[in-house]
């Protein structure tokens, strides 16, 4: 009897049955899996977030995931879905494909998975198709400046494009592939057209406004972290202040009373690329440890989905050298000191064989015609022609005679066709599995039981033997909550209290044992003791037990029950 295949590997989830999903797996696992609305949207909507891992509330190194922050990408709430899915069956049964050192480490991890921050926009955009970037509402239009509103003009249940016949129009129709648009060039004959989005004028004062990808639906949420904010007039997108949408300030509230979170996973559509930090800056200003840590993650990347990883700053920026202000991965990097990731899913541009530009986000500007046509003839081979819709005539109420119809490009262009789901599920689950494995393991341990006259000396041992040091990143040292570990002693069973010395003392930081990609080898050497923190305690005579603690905000809390006799 074939296995059913699970519903996110086999289409993208309306916000319904995204619910159904997440609570029939929380309550299949109650003890692993812990569901909870992080806040209602302005439609009434919960954006849901997803604890994973044994004893959900005990704080210990912790993996963010989120996807679906702009509304049509909606691959990354798929692999979210498949992620705890796969968590789950780590937990219960088995590796579940990953190799049993990454499963050890991965059991000790917790994640919390917010699989769509803008749950509004996405089922917009899966009942209607309508564009938005994250949620469909408009908070700061000008009252008296027309604008475009995105609407069903012709009564068929989606919003595509608008074309109308103008002698001064920018586009044509392609001679080889009829309804395909192309921009208009010099030797074109016509007939021209304008092209509009399906909707009408906000407005309208018989002019029509330039259409603009914000203009029904003007706050970006990657726009409106606090880290390094600027206004709509430097930064569009950007809101009326840090956190306005009550997704981001959501999203703000909850981490930032997570210091455990150590990894940040930030999923979009499309392009096929991770994208590291720094976003603001060239790699010459990153720390040279962050900087081998992230090129060690990009080999991973490309190992286990194909896709490579770029600079924020050197290869993203749309205008070069013009930092994008308000974003997740920022706020994570800087701020939340997490090794924060950016991933574009769905390699569009590798599918139909574009050839890699030098700065990978020029691949955007320079889709034109040829582009075009190999992805419709990508389309018809792989796609089922899902992508080009027949043009029909419509008398609009404002506009006149025109004609709806276009691209459809929730599938096959901003998001994979849904037969790839499981393709770029298990890709990237594998890569998260890697990311989560890095986390610092700190436990501690008995070195040596001496008597004493009175009592016995315990000489012990704080120890990290994961990846990452306990402060994770070395820029993140100097933020606030990566103050000291601090070391507590107690005993049971005697009243004498603990010399000062050995009470509430404050240790080092733990380094770990990864040096990211590029260390030299050929020294064949390690490190000195930075992995670990020696400390000797005189239990006095008649100590049942010793109880240690060594807590740091990055990892959470580590103990140790030492019962008598101490070894002896």
């Amino acid at each position: 009897m074939e296995t059913a295949v699970p519903s996110h590997l086999r289409d993208y989830l309306t916000h319904d049955a995204l619910t159904a999903e997440l609570q029939a797996l929380s309550l299949a696992q109650p003890n692993l899996v812990r569901l909870r609305a992080l806040c209602t949207t302005p439609e009434g909507r919960n954006m849901w977030l997803v604890t994973v891992g044994p004893d959900p509330d005990r704080a210990r190194p912790t993996v963010w995931v989120d996807a679906n922050m702009h509304a049509m990408e909606l691959t990354g709430t798929n692999v979210c879905v498949d992620l705890i899915h796969r968590l789950v069956a780590l937990h219960t049964s088995g590796p579940h494909g990953y190799s049993e050192g990454v499963a050890q480490a991965l059991r000790a991890v917790r994640f919390f998975v917010c699989p769509r921050m803008s749950p509004d926009g996405a089922e917009a955009v899966l009942k209607t198709g309508r564009y938005v970037r994250s949620n469909p509402r408009a908070e700061h239009q000008d009252p008296h400046k027309p604008y475009w509103s995105l609407g069903d003009v012709d009564g068929d249940g989606t919003i595509l494009m608008m074309r109308q016949e103008d002698p001064a129009g920018d586009f044509v129709e392609s001679l080889e592939l009829p309804g395909i648009m192309l921009q208009r060039e010099l030797d074109d004959a016509g007939p021209f057209y304008k092209m509009y989005p399906e909707g009408h004028i906000e407005h309208f004062d018989g002019s029509v406004p330039d259409p603009y990808y914000l203009s029904d639906n003007d706050t970006d949420l990657n726009r409106n972290f606090p880290y390094n904010w600027k206004q709509q007039n430097e930064q569009a997108g950007a809101g009326l202040y840090p956190m306005s949408a009550p997704e981001v300030r959501a999203v703000v509230e909850f981490t930032s009373r997570e210091p455990t979170i150590f990894a940040w996973m930030n999923y979009h559509c499309f392009g096929g690329v991770f994208i590291r930090p720094l976003g603001s800056a060239s790699d010459t200003k990153m720390k040279a440890n962050d900087l081998a840590l992230y090129k060690q993650l990009a080999v991973w990347a490309e190992e286990t989905t194909k896709y490579p990883t770029v600079s924020g700053f050197e290869e993203f920026t749309y205008d070069a050298e013009v930092p994008l202000c308000g974003d997740v991965s920022d706020y994570a990097y800087h701020q939340r000191g997490a090794v924060s990731l950016t991933c574009e899913l769905w390699d569009l541009f590798a599918r139909i064989g574009m050839a890699r530009p030098k700065r990978f986000v020029d691949y955007y500007t320079l889709f034109g015609k040829a582009e075009l046509l190999r992805l419709a003839a990508w389309d018809n081979e792989h796609n089922k022609g899902r992508l080009f819709v027949p043009w029909r005539n419509v008398l609009h109420p404002q506009l006149g005679t025109l004609e709806v119809g276009g691209m459809d490009v929730r599938y096959g262009q901003w998001n994979p066709p849904a037969e790839l789901l499981p393709e770029v599920c298990k890709g990237q689950t594998d890569f998260l599995g890697r990311l989560a494995a890095l986390a610092p393991r700190v436990s501690i341990c008995t070195l040596q039981a001496t008597p004493l006259q009175h009592g016995i000396r315990l000489r012990l041992r704080v120890q990290n033997t994961g990846y990452l040091p306990s402060h994770i990143l070395d820029s993140a040292k100097a933020l606030p909550h990566n103050g000291p570990p601090a070391l507590h002693v107690s005993f049971e069973g005697v009243e004498q209290s603990l010399p000062a010395r050995d009470g509430a003392a404050c240790t080092k930081h733990l380094e770990g044992w990864g040096v990211g990609f590029g260390a030299d080898l050929l020294q064949g050497s390690s490190r000195g003791s930075g992995d670990r923190y020696d400390f000797e305690i005189d239990v006095p005579a008649n100590t049942k037990a010793v109880n240690v603690r060594w807590h740091s905000a990055r990892t959470g809390e580590i103990t140790a029950r030492i019962e008598a006799p101490f070894g002896l």
